[in-house]
C-alpha cells in the first residue's frame, strides 16, 4: 500500500521549486547558459579543451579544490552545482569536471588492466543532473573501450547495489552519483573500487594527479575529449535488466544473513505495521521488489515514493534558522536531525496510522536508516528519562526518533538474540566494528556479550579497510587467530575464524556479517559487503518491529531493556552540526567566500584540539597539563574527570570517566561535528555544544604549553599517525 500525499503539500513542494529555480536563474550570467558540448545527442561526439578554454573556466581552480578535497573526503568528492546550468565551473560540481575525474579514472583504469577488458558499473540517485553525468561517465569510458553497465536509461539504484554488485560480478569498480543526506543542491561522485568500497584518499590522488598532467596537456598541445555514442557495444543496459538490477542476487545475501527463516516467518505471521519512507524515492522500486521476493511486501507501507531532486519539500525552509533572513535554505534530509524530521509534517501524512507504528527513513542514496515510532503521549516522561527524542503528533501521540545510535544498540542485540535462539552464536568469535564517535554504549555492549570491539576513523572506506586487513589473514592461515590494530593504538586478538556480528556508524549506516563468507562468482571471499546498506538494516528492523509486536513492547521498552541486561551505563548520546555558512546560497562567488571563512573557522576549532592530542601522544604535555589547558580555554566545563586525549584519525577524542567527547571536522564541507556519549543527556549536550562552537582561540596558557614551532607541524604529524594505521 502507498500512502498518498495531498494536493497541498505538493503544491507547496512545487512552489519552493519555482523558487529555487528562480534564484538560480537569476544568479546565472547569460555568458554561461549556453552549454560547452551537446547536451542531448545520441551520436558520438569530440569535447575540446585548450588553454584558452581552461583559462575561461578557470579550471585550474576547480582543480586545486578538487585536489584538496580528495585528499580528505570521507564520502566521494561532493559540493555544490548549478542545478540548471550542470556545465557551470564556477561550481565544485559540474559537468567538466565530472568528465575530467572520469577521463583520469579511465586512464588509471586501463594501465591497471594490462590490456584485459575493464568492466565497472555506475548509477545514480534522484539529484538534479545526476542521470546525465553517468551517461557522460558511461560514454566517456566507452570510448576508453571500458564496458560500464548501467540501469535502463541511466535511472537510479542505491549504492548499495552498486558496491554489492561490483564485488559479486568481480568488476573493476564502479561510479555513484550522489551526495547522500545533504542539501538537494549538491552532488557528487562516490569512486567505488573493485570491492566495491570507496576510495582511500591513496586511490583518489592517482586518478587526481592523471587531470593534472590532462590540463597540463590541453594547455601545451590541446587535448580531444572522446564521448561514445549512446548506443555503443561497451554501454550495457540488458545485464542490469537481466539480473533485475541485482535484486536477485541481494535476496539470496540477505538469505544468507538476516533474512533467516525466523526473521522471514516471524514477519509473516505477526505482520507488524510498518511505514517506509523513501527519501527521495530512490530507495522504493528496488526495496519493494526485494520485500515482494522475501514474502513480506504486505507488512509494509510505503510513503514518498516518487523520484525527487527535491526531497518532497523535506528539510526545505524560506528562511535561515541562524539569521532570520528571508532566503531558501536547505537543512538536508538527515532524520537524525530534529528539524528535518520536523520539516515531514507526519501529524498529516501519517494521521492513519495505528499506534505501534514503526517507520523506517532511508537517505536518497539508500545507505542510512533512520528509525521511529509512534507512541502514546503519555510516555513522554519515559522517553526523556531514557534520552530518546521525541515530537508531538497530536491526537494524544507522539513521534519517537531514535539515534541510529539506539537503534543499532538494539538491532545487534535482536541479531545477537536470534543468533543464539538459533544455536549459531558459539560457532565463531564474534566481532564489532565501529567509527569512534559512534555510541559508548555499542563498546559497553560488546564487553557484555563477549564481543570485540574494533574503533576506526569515521567513515564506510575506513571500515572496509579493516575488513579486507582481517580476511588476509582468514586466507593466509585460516587456522590462526586473527589480530588486528585499531585506531587507538590496542592490539585486538578476534579468534580463529571469527565473525562480524555488526558494522556501523553514528550517522546510520551499517552491515552485518553472514555465518559463512561471501563468495564472488569469481570465488573472492568476504566477511562483509563493503558499503553500508538500508535495504539491509530495513530486513533486520522489520524483524524486531514484529518481535515487539508480539511481545506487546515498544522499541523504547526494548531499548530499556537492552541497557538493563548489559548494564549499560552511557545510555545517552547527542551529536552537535555546526554549519559554518548556507549551503544553498546560489551565487558561486558569494558561496565560495562564505565556505573560505567557514573553512578557516572550521580548521581553527580542529586545530586547537589537534595540538592538544598530538602533543599529548608525543610527551609534549602530560594529563594535567592537558585538562589544564582546556579548563582555562573553556570555563564551563569540569575536565577533572578527564582521562585522555586522543587522536582519532579524523578528530579528537576525549575521554572521561563517565562519557567521551568527539570533535571533528568535515571531511566535505565547512562544518565541525561533535559528538558526546554519557549518562546524562543534557551533560553530553553541553559539552558537544561548547566543543563544536569552540572558536580555537589560544590562550595565553595554551601558548605557553604547545609552543607555536610545534603547533605548526601538527597537522603532517596527524597525517604520519594516520597514515601509520592504515598501512599497518
Amino acid at each position: 500500500m502507498i500512502i498518498t500525499v495531498d494536493e497541498n503539500y505538493r503544491h507547496k513542494r512545487d512552489r519552493t521549486e519555482r523558487q529555487l529555480f528562480a534564484v538560480v536563474e537569476q544568479n546565472t550570467p547569460d555568458s554561461i547558459k549556453t552549454p560547452l558540448f551537446p547536451q542531448d545527442t545520441s551520436e558520438a561526439f569530440t569535447f575540446h579543451l585548450d588553454k584558452e578554454l581552461i583559462e575561461r573556466l578557470n579550471l585550474w581552480e576547480w582543480f586545486r579544490n578538487y585536489a584538496k578535497e580528495a585528499q580528505v573526503s570521507t564520502a566521494g568528492i561532493r559540493g555544490p552545482q548549478n542545478i540548471l546550468y550542470p556545465w557551470d565551473t564556477r561550481f565544485p560540481i559540474n559537468q567538466v569536471g565530472i568528465i575530467l575525474a572520469t577521463l583520469g579514472k579511465s586512464l588509471v583504469a586501463k594501465e591497471n588492466a594490462d590490456g584485459r577488458l575493464v568492466e565497472k558499473i555506475a548509477g545514480c540517485e534522484v539529484r538534479y543532473n545526476s542521470q546525465k553525468y553517468v551517461e557522460y561517465i558511461a560514454r566517456i569510458q566507452a570510448a576508453h573501450g571500458i564496458r560500464t553497465y548501467v540501469p535502463k536509461a541511466f535511472g537510479t539504484l542505491p549504492i548499495w547495489m552498486a558496491s554489492f554488485l561490483i564485488f559479486m560480478l568481480d568488476l573493476d569498480g564502479g561510479e555513484h552519483v550522489t551526495s547522500s543526506h545533504s542539501v538537494s543542491t549538491k552532488n557528487a561522485t562516490k569512486d567505488l573500487n573493485n570491492q566495491g568500497s570507496q576510495y582511500l584518499p591513496e586511490e583518489s590522488m592517482r586518478f587526481v594527479n592523471k587531470i593534472e598532467d590532462i590540463l597540463k596537456t590541453a594547455e601545451t598541445e590541446g587535448y580531444a575529449i572522446q564521448f561514445s555514442t549512446t548506443d555503443d557495444a561497451h554501454i550495457d543496459f540488458e545485464r542490469l535488466d537481466e539480473l533485475h538490477d541485482g535484486v536477485q542476487l541481494y535476496v539470496g545475501y540477505l538469505k544468507s544473513g538476516v533474512a533467516t527463516d525466523a526473521n522471514i516467518n516471524l514477519i509473516r505471521e505477526v505482520k507488524p505495521p510498518i511505514v517506509v519512507d523513501c527519501v527521495g524515492g530512490c530507495m522504493y522500486r528496488p526495496m519493494r521488489a526485494i520485500f515482494e521476493r522475501l514474502g513480506i511486501a504486505n507488512s509494509v507501507r510505503w510513503l514518498h515514493v516518487e523520484a525527487d531532486p527535491l526531497y518532497h519539500n523535506i528539510g526545505k525552509l524560506d528562511r535561515n534558522p541562524k539569521t532570520g533572513e528571508v532566503e531558501f535554505y536547505d537543512l538536508g534530509c538527515d532524520f537524525s536531525i530534529l528539524d528535518v524530521v520536523r520539516s515531514v509534517d507526519y501529524a498529516t501524512k501519517l494521521k492513519a496510522q495505528p499506534v505501534g507504528t514503526i517507520i523506517e527513513a532511508t537517505d536518497p542514496d539508500g545507505d542510512r536508516l533512520v528509525v521511529c515510532e509512534i507512541e502514546e503521549a503519555s510516555r513522554a516522561e519515559t522517553l526523556q528519562d531514557l534520552g530518546i527524542d521525541f515530537l508531538m503528533l497530536g491526537d494524544d501521540r507522539l513521534l519517537t526518533i531514535y539515534t541510529p545510535n539506539q537503534a543499532f544498540l538494539m538491532l545487534m542485540d535482536f541479531h545477537t538474540k536470534q543468533l543464539k535462539t538459533a544455536g549459531l552464536w558459539d560457532n565463531h568469535p564474534r566481532f564489532m566494528i565501529k567509527t569512534t564517535p559512534s555510541a559508548l554504549a555499542w563498546d559497553q555492549w560488546g564487553e557484555a556479550n563477549g564481543v570485540n570491539v574494533i574503533n576506526v576513523p569515521v567513515g564506510f572506506k575506513e571500515i572496509a579497510a579493516i575488513m579486507k586487513k582481517i580476511e588476509r589473514q582468514l586466507a593466509d592461515a585460516p587456522d590462526a587467530p586473527v589480530v588486528v590494530q585499531d585506531v587507538y593504538g590496542e592490539t585486538i586478538s578476534l579468534g580463529v575464524q571469527p565473525r562480524l556480528i555488526f558494522a556501523g556508524e553514528e550517522s546510520g549506516g551499517m552491515i552485518t556479517g553472514p555465518e559463512a563468507l561471501i563468495r564472488s562468482r569469481g570465488g573472492r571471499t568476504a566477511i562483509a559487503m563493503r558499503e553500508k546498506s538500508a535495504g539491509e538494516s530495513m530486513v533486520l528492523v522489520t524483524a524486531l518491529a514484529a518481535h515487539c509486536k508480539q511481545a506487546d513492547v515498544s522499541l523504547s521498552d526494548y531499548l530499556a531493556a537492552v541497557f538493563r541486561e548489559n548494564r549499560i551505563s552511557a545510555t545517552c548520546d547527542v551529536r552537535e552540526d555546526i554549519t559554518y555558512y548556507n549551503e544553498s546560497e546560489p551565487n558561486p562567488e558569494k558561496l565560495r567566500a562564505a565556505k573560505r571563512e567557514g573553512e578557516a573557522k572550521r580548521d581553527k576549532n580542529d586545530l586547537f584540539f589537534l595540538g592538544i592530542a598530538i602533543a599529548l601522544r608525543d610527551g609534549e604535555i602530560d594529563m594535567n597539563q592537558a585538562r589544564a589547558i582546556l579548563a582555562d580555554a573553556l570555563p564551563n566545563l569540569d575536565f577533572t574527570t578527564l582521562e585522555d586525549v586522543r587522536f582519532v584519525g579524523d578528530g579528537s577524542y576525549l575521554k572521561f570517566r563517565d562519557k567521551c567527547v568527539e570533535v571533528r571536522k568535515s571531511g566535505t564541507d565547512a562544518k565541525t561535528k561533535a559528538y558526546a556519549s554519557g549518562a546524562d543527556k543534557a551533560e553530553c549536550r553541553k559539552f558537544a555544544k561548547a566543543f563544536g562552537e569552540a572558536s580555537g582561540d589560544l590562550t595565553e596558557l595554551y601558548r605557553q604549553e604547545i609552543s607555536q614551532n610545534y603547533l605548526m607541524n601538527v597537522e603532517n604529524r596527524a597525517r604520519q599517525i594516520y597514515d601509520a594505521f592504515q598501512s599497518e
